[in-house]
């Protein structure tokens, strides 16, 4: 017995307490289970569509154009065939129908996975599904292997090409722009003269262009990331091949019709892009009417940019990869990636390990 207090008042505290207890934890059942309930009568009628574009127009409304038009397409196309089946009823099976149909395009694969993903971890979210309903119909699921096109720069053709080739000052200036600073094509087509210093030779990057679909396009107030906005220095040689024609211009450099006044959109970049790459082959003496195949296929703007970024890498010392990262507007990580295959060439193992030893 402890001072003043019998076992028996102990014993029938320490129930009192456990009683306490067992009764919060039935309260707490009680609570959930009636929760659980509300849940699955509330998602009944709830069709998996349906809740799909309801999470588009929260969750992606606020994100860029070309962002939009990709969601919209993976439910309208891709998801269609869930039409008229609830919410609570996907399950992983539903979720690999919808990657086996797109089999063959491995990259179109990943985007409807990533969007079931995001649509049913929404669900879950709001309680409309259970947390492990979400985790099982993700799970598991097989995507085709997709093989990313490897990067490269210019060849001594295109190089060649670029330095000869006669363009129209309009095109001239979109090549000899990728060429000599690497920019984006986006960032290119957004240029007006005044985005130009010619005293101080720079070129001020500050906004970009994106397409909406085929036949609109739009001006975004800033890069494609914060590491975007950016000076780069102009060469004397991209200088004296591009300065008469910027200074001419009114508005945007690169536009459809009308001095500066139609902004490029997807169908005008086709056919101007298509046009420089016939000035391109021409130059290096492909003739379309004696010729099978050309000797210049498959160059796009961005073999631009990466060729600008691998030869600032041979210049490595004299630049920092910081620096060069700087100049693109990119991560110091993407540099080091193409640094480093660099070195790899440079490489000369036998000789390391000879000497080593």
């Amino acid at each position: 017995m402890i001072s003043g207090i019998s076992s028996d008042s102990l014993i029938l505290t320490a129930l009192s307490v456990m009683m306490n207890d067992i009764d919060s934890i039935l309260d707490d059942f009680v609570i959930q289970f009636k929760q659980r309930l509300l849940a699955e009568s509330s998602v009944a009628d709830v069709y998996f569509l349906d809740y799909a574009w309801k999470w588009f127009k929260v969750y992606k409304l606020p994100r860029e154009k070309n962002t939009q038009f990709m969601y919209q397409n993976i439910i309208s196309v891709h998801l269609s065939f869930l039409s008229g089946k609830l919410l609570k009823d996907i399950r992983r099976s539903d979720v690999q129908e919808a990657i086996n149909y797109a089999v063959d395009r491995p990259r179109t694969c990943e985007l409807i996975y990533l969007t079931l993903k995001q649509i049913l971890e929404a669900a879950a979210a709001d309680h409309l599904i259970s947390q492990s309903v979400y985790s099982d119909s993700v799970r598991g699921v097989v995507l085709p292997k997709r093989i990313k096109k490897e990067k490269r720069p210019l060849t001594d053709i295109e190089r060649k090409a670029v330095k000869t080739a006669v363009f129209s000052p309009m095109k001239n200036c979109f090549v000899k722009l990728l060429y000599y600073t690497g920019i984006r094509k986006g960032e290119a087509l957004a240029l007006t003269p005044e985005d130009f210093d010619f005293n101080d030779r720079v070129l001020r990057i500050r906004k970009t262009l994106i397409f909406i679909g085929s036949g609109r396009s739009e001006i975004k107030a800033c890069p494609k990331s914060s590491n975007g906005f950016r000076d780069i220095p102009l060469p004397a040689d991209l200088i004296e091949s591009i300065f008469s024609y910027v200074s001419s211009c009114e508005g945007f450099l690169f536009h459809g019709s009308g001095q500066g006044v139609v902004l490029s959109n997807a169908n005008f970049y086709r056919r101007f892009w298509d046009s420089i790459l016939f000035g391109l082959n021409k130059a290096v003496g492909y003739d379309p009417f004696h010729d099978s195949e050309k000797p210049i296929n498959g160059l796009t703007a961005h073999i631009f940019r990466h060729d600008y970024c691998t030869q600032l890498c041979y210049q490595v010392p004299k630049i920092s990869t910081k620096m060069i990262a700087r100049l693109l507007g990119d991560s110091e990580k993407m540099v080091l990636e193409v640094y480093s295959h660099i070195m790899l060439e440079k490489e000369n193992v036998i000789d390391s390990i000879e000497n080593a030893r």
